[in-house]
């Protein structure tokens, strides 16, 4: 699976048109996606991240769906750090990174290991409850005019965040990704439009089959 830049996608098919042959069948599947087939037997499908409306001319329709920009908001978690934004497109609206001390792990054992245990959970307890409020404050003013929410990190740790009555909305929103993010930092969250911009595109050539 290729995920593709949505201003990049015109150049993309033309250069798959070119090693492939000519567009010989476009058309649209019961789920939306785009299905090519070339001349030389190789079959494209292209899946956008959001919803688009089919047109006559179903691959211009999709393609020029694809670069419509929708306002998406993004949740980041590991233990210690989190990040929220909200993206127009590719651009960042709002945003606040934050990080809090969760311990790492001790090869000491019995009492003072379930102690350390203790502490941990704690820790990352707090790390959810902070990264909550964060969310709140900087998502939830935006979350009724938000399209979509994407994720990414500990998936354990974004879902307990997400179960805060406070951000009902939020999750109940069309959900993009998961994102394949390291710590979240202010250099991460920026690059997540990469991902969940992109549209998806399964390729399959004749030497796969």
């Amino acid at each position: 699976m290729l995920g593709v830049a949505p201003e990049r996608l015109d150049r993309w098919l033309d250069g798959v048109a070119a090693r492939h042959g000519r567009f010989t069948d476009v058309r649209v599947g019961d789920d939306d996606a785009v299905q090519v087939a070339c001349a030389d037997t190789t079959t494209l499908t292209l899946t956008a991240p959001y919803g688009w409306t089919p047109g006559p001319a179903p691959l211009t329709a999709f393609t020029a769906a694809a670069r419509t920009p929708h306002r998406t908001g993004v949740l980041l978690v590991r233990r210690g750090r989190w990040a929220v934004g909200v993206f127009d497109g590719p651009e960042l609206v709002v945003s606040k990174v934050d990080s809090r001390q969760v311990q790492g792990r001790t090869a000491a054992g019995g009492w003072s290991q379930q102690r350390f245990a203790r502490r941990r959970g704690h820790q990352t307890d707090a790390v959810v409850s902070h990264a909550v409020e964060t969310a709140v404050r900087v998502l939830g003013p935006h979350a009724g005019s938000t399209e979509a929410l994407a994720t990414g990190g500990d998936k354990g740790l974004v879902a307990e965040v997400l179960a805060d009555p406070r951000l009902r909305t939020l999750a109940e929103l069309p959900r993009l990704g998961p994102l394949d993010v390291g710590e979240p930092t202010k250099a991460v969250l920026l690059g997540t439009p990469a991902q969940f911009c992109a549209v998806r595109v399964h390729i399959v050539e004749p030497a796969d089959r």
